[in-house]
């Protein structure tokens, strides 16, 4: 049930129209009454209405003055003015707050029941956009943190997963061509029976809260952030420190003890990010600087570049095997959150097999683009998705040929398919004989 309210200085013109709106719209509203304008900007506040009728000559605060207030308050709120002049200066003004409708009095009953009809029609697309944004949002926050490790788990280690990190970097519009750091959070020795689940959504939730970054899932004992480099130079290493200094504090709520947080140099596109992880790692596991923010840069200073290049260099190989070692165990995590997705598409394909469908309709329902989902459904089903549908189909003929109680015209359409002639070929394609063939075989 929608809110409307009716505001005009005549009580009798207020009654009017709630009688025809409940005569000719029964049940469909909730009558909210202003006696001037005041009241209607009150009202409005309180009440939040989804439709306002406003008369446009009252006592106090004009309508159209009342409208503008309320416009400020309600950004999606049906406005429809009510006057007894055909005023085209009134009508300008109106055009430029986004009212609906401009009426004159006295309206018609019919004339009142189609304005509220397609209102109420608006808000109800707008309702049903607005629940479809919401599932979109839904389904896009359980697919990105998949997506989202994987790219990271590029960029950390040179290890081809499939997919080019370039791709992946455009579904997450994560840009690999700005400037960004990598910054690794290590907690060596803390607690083997906390939630891994929890340390990770907690930092990946407070990062995304403050800056446009990639967060890896929980190498054995260090987590990986890339993040871009902010665009005011003073926000640089200063930012990204104060984001670190935070993220400690939310990591030594948990874990109790200080973790440790090293980061890289500023880098730009794949291999550059990669190698900024290197350091950062080497940061943060720097002698004397554990529990402590640690900038690859400030180790620079006083130091020689080639030397501690050196450094990096035989970190990188210590810490390649020590990532590599932790694959496995990524690769299981990437595997339950890809079967967590998978089994909600297998659960819309079993639904819907007997209708037209499509990878595309598919890969959109859970959210994927469709060379992906077409990609990690082979590899997680082991049959690409038409050879799937197919055998679903053909398996449910195969029953409903066996009842006897349809005629293998019906059965085509009950399974999906609009051309018998098509569906014939395809079922002796995957059983070796014709439907009439195998309806004729010996039980």
């Amino acid at each position: 049930m929608y809110r409307l309210l009716i505001a005009d200085d005549e009580a009798l013109e207020r009654e009017g129209l709630e009688w025809i709106v409940n005569r000719m719209l029964p049940n469909q509203f909730e009558i909210i009454h202003a006696e001037n304008g005041r009241r209607a900007i009150e009202q409005a506040e309180e009440r939040r209405p989804h439709i306002v009728l406003m008369d446009v000559q009252m006592p106090g605060i004009q309508g159209l003055e009342a409208l503008r207030e309320i416009r400020s308050m309600l950004q999606d709120v049906k406005l429809v003015l009510v006057t007894a002049y055909d005023s085209f200066a009134y009508a300008q003004e109106a055009i430029t707050l986004g009212i609906s409708e401009y009426i004159v009095k006295p309206a018609s009953r019919d004339q009142m029941a189609k304005l509220l009809t397609r209102l109420v029609e608006e808000l109800d697309r707008e309702r049903e956009k607005r629940g479809e944004q919401l599932e979109l949002k839904s389904r896009m926050s359980t697919i990105q943190p998949l997506i989202e490790n994987e790219l990271a788990l590029i960029l950390m280690v040179d290890q081809a997963m499939g997919t080019s990190p370039e791709t992946l970097a455009e579904w997450l519009d994560f840009r690999l061509d700005k400037q960004g750091r990598c910054l690794v959070i290590a907690f060596p020795g803390h607690d083997s029976s906390l939630d891994r689940g929890q340390l990770y959504e907690t930092i990946r939730r407070l990062a995304k809260s403050q800056t446009s970054c990639i967060v890896s899932s929980i190498l054995e004992h260090h987590l990986a952030l890339f993040v871009h480099q902010p665009q005011a130079a003073e926000d640089g290493e200063e930012g990204l420190s104060r984001l670190a200094e935070k993220l400690a504090e939310a990591a030594r709520a948990l874990l109790h003890i200080a973790p440790s947080i090293g980061i890289g140099s500023l880098r730009n596109g794949a291999e550059g990010l990669r190698h900024s992880y290197f350091e950062a790692v080497f940061a943060s596991t720097y002698p004397g600087r554990e529990g402590q923010v640690c900038l690859f840069d400030d180790l620079k200073q006083g130091k020689q570049d080639a030397a501690l290049a050196d450094g990096v260099e035989l970190s990188e190989e210590r810490q390649r095997s020590y990532v590599l070692s932790a694959l496995n165990r990524i690769r299981e995590l990437r595997e339950e959150q890809t079967a967590t997705v998978m089994d909600r598409a297998i659960a819309y394909i079993l639904e819907r097999f007997t209708e037209e469908l499509s990878l595309e309709d598919v890969a959109e329902y859970v959210h994927l683009n469709p060379f992906y989902f077409s990609k990690v459904f082979k590899q997680h089903v082991g049959e690409n998705f038409i050879d799937y549908l197919t055998g679903l189909r053909i398996d449910k003929a195969k029953r409903l040929i066996e009842d006897k109680q349809l005629i293998l015209k019906e059965v085509c359409y009950q399974v999906g398919y609009k051309d018998p002639n098509y569906f014939s070929r395809v079922f002796k394609k995957v059983t070796g004989v014709t439907p009439s063939e195998y309806r004729a075989l010996p039980r």
